[in-house]
Formats: C-alpha cells, structure tokens, sequence
C-alpha cells in the first residue's frame, strides 16, 4: 500500500470517519498550517488527526492555558518530547477541511474549521522540521470480516437501550425517530463515536482490524455501558454527530 504525507494535527479526542471535527485555531504552528491549507484546492485540504498518547495538544505557552509563567514551549513539537512519533497513538483518520474561516481578534488571526473524517490511516513516521508536524502514512482499508450483517443488527438494539438509558440518566428526552445508517462499517463508526468511552477506548476500535470486529466489541461494550448506567445514572451525555471543539 502506497503511503502519503500529509500535514498532522494531534488532539485529546479520536476522529472517526465519516463524523465532523469543528476545530478553533489559534496557535502558530497550526495558523500556518491552515494557511497553507487555505491555498490548496478545495477538493485537496486533507490532513491527519492522531489521537495523543502522551502530551498535549495546546502548548505550555499557548492562549488559555492556566499558567502562563511556564517555560516558553515553541516549535511544531511543543509539548509533545523529543520524540513525536512515541506521543501519538499510530493509527488516525484524514480529515477534509470542507472550511477554513479566518477570523481576527485584537491578537491575532487564527481560524475556524470545519472537517470530516474519512479514512483511517497507519502513522508511519513524524518530521518537526517544518511549521508543523507532517507524518508519513498509510492509509487503510476498511475491511468488512465476517457476519458485519448479524452484528450491526444486535449493535442497533444494544445501542438503542444503551440510548434510552443515557437520556434517563441526564433527565434528557430522547428524540424518537432518528435512523441508524443501515451500512454496518457507517454504524460501526457513528456508535464509536457517540458512545461515552474514554480515549483508549475509542482508540480501540478505530484501530480494529475490521468492521465486524469493531462491532463485537462495541456490542460488549454497549451492554457494558447500559449495566453501569442502570445502576450509576450520572454519566454526561454526548452529540452524536460532532466531536469537541478543540481549542487549538
């Protein structure tokens, strides 16, 4: 499988494909990223989103963190060692800035995005010696394994009690009528990432090897889930179509 370089962004949260990532830039390193994404084709804005291992995705020095006497923290590595490629989870998805919005403040220019995952990819290598980050990767097929079918079908009912328990939970009324996507790899997707999980979890199954078994495992994890809820109710709800805003 060919592989491709593209510029990188590290967050707190997984990207899946298929979801939308609204994203607030304001840091340096990824200001020159957009702008370099800005003028590129508006079919050809792509970039990767790697979930951090080890890090963080803001720099020490960077506007709205708590301390700013902290020693200065500049580069497109900051906060992330001396060895990038070990802070980052290896597989992410691509996402395509449908938008990139520039906005200014009595500071500075940053931007507003709006971007959709596509394709999950395998994190080959990191280069700082840019801007910012770009990685080497490789992206991957989205394999379907065997009884994808049988197994998005239980995932639709354990995903829908799992639903009904979470709304009670937060005193929230479920919205009634909304259509799961029949597609079992699309469904696979939409539940990872609405389901409340944190980072690792998430992580493990953009990462399975297939759909079936992202949906077996999400089937444990959603009857998992619906047991905690019936006797723990005080989990926060989630969106189910979008990711946070990252305060970039």
């Amino acid at each position: 499988m060919t592989s491709v370089r593209l510029p990188l962004f590290p967050l707190n949260s997984v990207l899946f494909p298929g979801l939308v990532l609204p994203l607030n830039i304001f840091e340096a390193r990824y200001r020159a990223m957009m702008r370099d994404l800005s003028a590129m084709p508006e079919d050809d804005r792509r970039f990767g989103v790697v979930a951090i291992r080890d890090g963080r995705e803001v720099a020490a020095t960077a506007q709205g963190m708590p301390d700013a006497t902290l020693p200065a923290a500049e580069g497109p590595a900051a906060g992330f060692g001396d060895e990038p490629m070990k802070a980052f989870h290896a597989v992410g998805c691509v996402a395509d800035a449908a938008t990139i919005r520039e906005k200014s403040t009595d500071d500075d220019t940053g931007y507003e995005v709006l971007a959709t995952g596509t394709t999950r990819f395998r994190l080959l290598s990191v280069d700082a010696t840019g801007p910012y980050l770009t990685g080497e990767m490789e992206e991957l097929e989205e394999e379907e394994g065997d009884s994808a079918g049988a197994l998005a079908s239980g995932v639709v009912r354990a995903f829908r009690t799992y639903q009904k328990r979470l709304a009670w939970a937060n005193e929230r009324t479920l919205s009634s009528g909304q259509d799961l996507p029949a597609d079992p790899s699309v469904l696979s997707y939409l539940v990872a990432a609405a389901a409340v999980l944190d980072v690792p979890a998430k992580q493990r199954l953009l990462q399975a090897p297939d759909t079936a078994t992202r949906l077996a495992q999400e089937l444990k994890l959603l009857r998992q889930e619906s047991a905690l809820l019936g006797k723990l109710p005080s989990l926060p709800a989630v969106d189910l179509t979008r990711q946070p805003t990252s305060p970039n």
